[in-house]
């Protein structure tokens, strides 16, 4: 097994994990995130990009090779 983290990957990958990670993001937290947004009159796209972001981060990416 090797582990990774999110920089240590290629860019084709870290924009395929970043697109999950949007859509997860934003089934369990995209009420709260689009209020937030809409409140304090921030672009939404970008609070949802920087939400994934640290999502990704979070995890230890691991590949069977």
């Amino acid at each position: 097994m090797v582990y990774l983290n999110f920089t240590n990957l290629d860019g084709e990958t870290q924009e395929r994990l970043l697109s999950v990670s949007k859509e997860d993001v934003e089934s369990r937290a995209g009420t709260e995130l689009r209020q937030f947004a809409e409140t304090h009159d921030k672009d939404y796209d970008a609070l949802l990009e920087e939400e994934a972001m640290r999502n990704l981060y979070n995890y230890d990416f691991v590949f069977n090779m």
